[in-house]
């Protein structure tokens, strides 16, 4: 095992290569799908997976990082500590079931400090029926020009605007407003796109190479930016299913300790999300029985989370900008989803880790 502090990186290609130094020390299978875009550093891109067990084992958990590009600070530092870890992988191996990492679902979001793909997109609102109308949300339509004001730092004017939004609505319907995902501006935020992005279409192509052989399949994606700093919150993560929603809260909540939250029932720190990325886990994987949580770990107060975001989207509508102003952006946007301290990083592992033994447990037990 090695310290904590040495899984972690401050950069995405730093990220990467410990990732697969890691993997290949392990002895692991890695597959590489590269993106078609270089990175902030003018490094190769790509989503890295690697396998830790039989590729045809009937119990397999996903660990996965990056979704939301800037949050793999956080969950690559969690895969690269549990691929070091020995008693962890025997702890799956001697119970038979197959680890899958995915290091970096969006690794130009991850490169570029941007929470969104390189099509500005929304991973984790990348995932609806693109057959069938898109989702509304009316709500940010309203907030959609004041989010996005003309000039950065907003005025006065303008943020007095968004206080009174927030004292009218409240704090959690701001919140949901602006997170939903929407589908009408592509230049702002959480959009949900209008059509399978290239980080979409990838994990699909992972699903169905590493995924169509298992029995039941439990995924852990790790998440930043929401709840109080250095907490774990295991939000469940599927469909409405009661049976699942019941094994996941079975195997993650820790007999009360750490109960698994629900965005269907409002005990979750997140809104009720559109074109969620585990939809996909349904379509690809049918064979499976699966159960899934995000483990979303806080950061900063959610207002800053969203003003950070606010800031990244300004920057990305404004290339003209002054570089050191953008450089400033990129700054507050990692520190709004990564908070770069020994005690943050600790609880992390600590609580990534916890996670991943109880879904092995969970994986391994007959089901009822």
């Amino acid at each position: 095992m090695i310290p904590v502090g040495q899984a972690f990186s401050h950069s995405y290609a730093r990220a990467r290569v410990r990732f697969l130094e890691a993997a290949a020390a392990g002895g692991l299978a890695i597959r590489s799908h590269n993106h078609p875009l270089k990175g902030l550093e003018g490094e190769t891109l790509a989503m890295d997976v690697a396998l830790d067990g039989p590729a045809d084992a009937r119990n397999l958990l996903i660990v996965s990082s990056a979704c939301h590009g800037v949050e793999g600070f956080c969950g690559s530092g969690v895969q690269v500590h549990a691929l070091h870890d020995k008693d962890w992988r025997a702890h799956a191996r001697d119970a038979g079931v197959a680890v899958l990492y995915v290091h970096a679902l969006n690794p130009h979001g991850f490169s570029y400090r941007r929470r969104v793909t390189h099509e500005n997109v929304d991973l984790n609102r990348n995932f609806p029926d693109f057959g069938q109308p898109l989702p509304e949300n009316p709500a940010y339509a309203e907030l959609h020009e004041l989010l996005l004001p003309a000039t950065w730092p907003p005025g006065v004017e303008n943020r007095h605007a968004i206080e009174a939004y927030i004292e009218h609505h409240g704090l959690a319907r701001y919140q949901a407003a602006v997170s939903q995902g929407q589908y009408r501006f592509p230049d702002g935020l959480f959009y949900g796109g209008g059509s399978p992005t290239w980080s979409h279409l990838t994990l699909r192509q992972v699903l169905q190479q590493h995924a169509t052989r298992a029995r039941r399949i439990a995924w852990i994606d790790l998440h930043t930016g929401l709840g109080p700093n250095g907490l774990g919150e295991r939000i469940y993560a599927g469909r409405r299913d009661e049976q699942a929603m019941a094994r996941a809260q079975a195997w993650w909540g820790g007999d009360g300790k750490t109960p698994v939250t629900s965005v269907y029932d409002g005990s979750s720190t997140s809104a009720e999300l559109t074109g969620l990325m585990w939809c996909a886990i349904y379509q690809e994987c049918p064979q499976a029985e699966y159960t899934g949580i995000a483990l979303e770990y806080g950061t900063v107060p959610i207002p800053a989370v969203i003003e950070a975001l606010r800031a990244d989207q300004w920057a990305e509508n404004h290339p003209e900008i002054d570089p050191a102003l953008r450089q400033t952006i990129r700054r507050q946007v990692r520190d709004a989803f990564y908070t770069d301290t020994p005690a943050w990083k600790a609880r992390i592992v600590a609580q990534g880790l916890e996670a991943a033994r109880q879904a092995v447990t969970g994986l391994a037990a007959p089901p009822p």
